[in-house]
């Protein structure tokens, strides 16, 4: 399977401290989406739009907005 880039990445924070993770296509925002444990609707959103782009409905920086926008609501999103 391909995988579906995206730029510029999207910084989250990650369950080790003081790293942080520069997501960078739709493979591992979904890995990374798996993880978190709050799971608000931009987070079922950025779920649906990564299966989207599994399966060619949606391109991968429409994953990528998405994704910025959960991580953003579930406080992932890494600002320096």
């Amino acid at each position: 399977m391909a995988t579906h880039w995206f730029s510029p990445p999207v910084y989250v924070k990650t369950d080790r401290l003081g790293v942080t993770y520069g997501c960078n296509n739709v493979e591992g925002a979904a890995e990374e989406l798996m993880k978190w444990t709050e799971r608000g609707p931009k987070w079922n959103l950025a779920v649906q739009a990564c299966s989207d782009a599994f399966e060619g409905r949606v391109s991968p920086n429409d994953v990528r907005k998405a994704f910025e926008e959960a991580a953003e609501e579930e406080g992932m999103l890494f600002l320096d």
